[in-house]
């Protein structure tokens, strides 16, 4: 039987892999915000190739009857950051023109 694709594992797993904040080789951290509605897969693919620790962040969104939302974040250094944020727009436009 195959594995369902599931977010909730993926971030156990990468918090399990974090980064001691008090360590010398601590860098800092940004953030990629993923749209509400990504495709999973694209979301996995930035986290297994990239490094990223998927984390989710309370954001203010303007939508009706909401003024803040729990929005997944994947977060690492500047450079992957940057890559994956490029990785995403690609792949998220193929998406759209294969459909």
């Amino acid at each position: 039987m195959h594995k369902t694709l599931n977010l909730e594992d993926l971030i156990a797993k990468k918090q399990k892999e974090n980064v001691d904040i008090d360590d010398p080789d601590y860098e800092e951290l940004y953030d990629l915000i993923i749209p509400p509605g990504t495709v999973v897969s694209i979301i996995y693919d930035l986290v297994e190739e990239f490094g990223l620790e998927p984390i989710t962040r309370k954001m203010p969104v303007h939508i009706v009857n909401s003024e803040e939302r729990e929005i997944l974040v994947l977060r690492g250094p500047l450079e992957k950051v940057q890559a994956a944020e490029e990785f995403l727009y690609k792949e998220m436009k193929a998406w759209i023109e294969d459909k």
